[in-house]
């Protein structure tokens, strides 16, 4: 990639060639020389080394010599359990980038039954493109054409000096220029037709959080309005309330004046009789007597009617 790497990334490919000087000053188990006496390559085998070519990937683009960094890949595969050399998961990985590129014109279907780890490969080479788009980005907008890392373009050429040397003995070279150009168009289609994929997606995803977003924002209205609604129901039933209290208190008051005035009337009443009956005698003191008992009744009989 044009450019100085991003520091961050070069921060990791130096801790990964630490780590890899740190493994082989420790005594590890020999390994054979003779590939062919290693097992096959298991699914999990091959989607754990895929991750860890994925972790990679960015210090596999940013440097020609990856010799280094295969020996990493290959510490990293023994960590994990597997008893793989650098020269075997350069060869691994090869051999998935041609089955990867293979796949290009295949049915999703078919594809995904003869090529089991399209999904990752596709991931790798996803994340790589859009590594290259930001950087696009950020250093002024030029195009750049898709950059491989040394060991793909080595495949590359590798097969592209097959096509030419079968091409040669058929047409002496003739449709030599033809097979690369064709080449170069598929893989430019390709790239083209996974941008515009990757813009339909985008595309998709903001309005369908838009969508989100709105009926959120909808709901929570509708909730405070009837939060409102309920708050302003209860101000409403406690002023209800106090008013109705406050009526209450006045009407008690008023009872308790009226027979507070009616009893000082009546007890005046009799004080006076009182100084009568001291006045006139015990012939006046019964007349009076009886007077007030009749005075009396119906005066408590009034009050009586006027608090029913």
């Amino acid at each position: 990639m044009e450019g100085h790497p991003h520091p961050h990334h070069h921060h990791h490919h130096q801790q990964y060639l630490q780590q890899y000087q740190y493994h082989h000053q420790q005594p590890t188990s020999s390994v054979g020389v003779d590939a062919d006496r290693f097992p096959q390559w298991s699914l999990q085998e091959t989607k754990d080394f895929l991750m860890i070519r994925a972790e990679l990937d960015r210090s596999f683009m940013e440097t020609k010599r990856n010799k280094l960094l295969w020996e990493v890949v290959s510490t990293r595969m023994r960590e994990m359990g597997y008893n793989r050399s650098a020269e075997q998961c350069k060869c691994k990985w090869k051999n998935l980038f041609t089955r990867y590129k293979g796949c290009e014109t295949m049915e999703e279907e078919a594809m995904r039954q003869q090529f089991p780890f399209y999904n990752e490969m596709q991931t790798i080479f996803s994340a790589r493109m859009q590594s290259m788009l930001l950087s696009e980005s950020e250093g002024g907008g030029k195009r750049k054409a898709v950059q491989l890392s040394s060991d793909e373009e080595e495949d590359i050429m590798e097969e592209k000096e097959l096509e030419k040397s079968s091409v040669k003995k058929k047409k002496q070279g003739k449709a030599s220029g033809a097979a690369g150009s064709s080449t170069s168009n598929s893989i430019k289609e390709v790239l083209e037709d996974f941008m515009r994929q990757q813009i339909e997606m985008e595309m998709q995803w903001r309005e369908a959080f838009d969508a989100r977003e709105k009926e959120r924002r909808s709901k929570e209205m509708e909730w405070r309005q009837k939060m409102e609604a309920l708050e302003n129901e209860r101000l409403l039933m406690d002023q209800r309330w106090y008013e109705r209290e406050e009526q209450r208190r006045i009407r008690e008051e008023a009872r308790a004046e009226k027979r507070d005035a009616l009893i000082t009337a009546l007890l005046n009443k009799l004080r006076r009789e009182d100084h009568h009956i001291r006045s006139y005698g015990l012939w006046a003191w019964k007349h009076v007597l009886q007077f007030s008992i009749l005075e009396g009744y119906h005066v408590c009989r009034a009050f009586s009617d006027k608090f029913r």
